[in-house]
């Protein structure tokens, strides 16, 4: 159980459906705009970094909530 909270930057991947899983994002986090859950394919550790900074979350909570998010369609 604790190993699904945990993940590392290697188990991170941006589906192919982000703009969805994008606005359901900042549905439930408002603080997040629309330029912090911009992706471009490559990026992943930019857009890991500016929703981290925007929620003051630790690089694996944030992880875990984009793969919560993306796990939900």
């Amino acid at each position: 159980m604790q190993d699904e909270t945990k993940r590392s930057p290697e188990e991170f991947k941006v589906d192919s459906n982000w703009d969805s899983s994008s606005k359901q994002l900042r549905e439930k986090y408002s603080t997040l705009t629309a330029e912090d859950v911009k992706f471009e394919t490559g990026k992943e550790n930019d857009l890991l970094g500016r929703i981290e900074k925007r929620l003051g979350k630790k690089r694996e909570e944030v992880i875990s909530l984009i793969n919560g998010v993306q796990a939900k369609k």
